[in-house]
């Protein structure tokens, strides 16, 4: 397949929707990194009013994600775009699809940091999941810059990154299968921060995808689930 090549079309207005849809996307792609940040932010701060805001902002998410899926559903009836358009169509579609599902696991963590502040938190600061929280926003912001800037490398980096994260998400297991076994009162608490551990592992996995995406829309390539030496030999090959 030949590599991106967004040249000026015949039709300014063709241009012009292609411009605002890319635009939408990292719109809707900073709200997600927000969402996540303060997803996180609320459940180490015990903060209540900050969990409930990100509870009620993913419903801006999913509508951002319906309102760009039919512009992209328009385009594609409208003017059956071919060769690089196309996957520009397509690779959208596909990231908006992650960016929504990251949106939900930062709801989800939000719901779970309300579940926490309800009950005895056991004095813990949940250094870990800060420390995890902030990997995976990086990965969503890295992303969504390969996204912006058309940078096929970026895949490479977040499946990098994607292997730490899931370092990451391992030792919190393995920490709180400790703390469960020391005191059986620690159970459901303990519980709730896997599973928050779990979403933001989930999140990492997302963003890794929208790298590969990011490959798929500048060289045409699919490099989904390649191991890392694999996608670093087909983004080098020369000419």
């Amino acid at each position: 397949m030949d590599k991106l090549n967004l040249d000026q079309h015949i039709s300014g207005q063709f241009n012009r929707e292609l411009d605002d849809v890319r635009h939408r996307v990292l719109t809707m792609g900073g709200l997600v990194e927000q969402q996540v940040g303060k997803a996180v932010k609320a459940l180490v701060d015990n903060d209540m009013e900050l969990a409930e805001s990100v509870i009620e902002g993913d419903r801006k998410v999913n509508h951002m994600e319906k309102a760009i899926d039919e512009e992209c559903n328009l385009i594609l009836a409208r003017r059956q775009p071919a060769a690089s358009d196309l996957r520009l169509v397509i690779s959208i579609l596909k990231t908006i699809t992650d960016l929504e599902r990251i949106g939900d696991e930062a709801e989800r963590i939000a719901r779970l940091a309300v579940r926490l502040g309800d009950s005895d938190r056991g004095g813990r600061n949940y250094r870990e999941i800060e420390s995890l929280g902030r990997h995976v926003q990086a990965m969503v912001r890295d992303g969504l810059d390969g996204f912006a800037r058309m940078a096929p490398e970026i895949a490479v980096k977040l499946a990098r990154e994607d292997e730490t994260v899931d370092s990451e998400y391992d030792a919190i297991l393995r920490q709180n299968i400790t703390y469960m076994m020391e005191d059986p009162r620690n159970v459901r608490r303990t519980l709730d921060v896997s599973f928050a551990a779990r979403s933001l592992e989930r999140i990492g996995d997302h963003a890794k995808n929208i790298g590969e995406y990011v490959v798929y829309l500048v060289e045409g390539k699919d490099l989904r689930h390649a191991p890392i030496e694999e996608m670093e030999k087909e983004l080098n090959k020369p000419e």
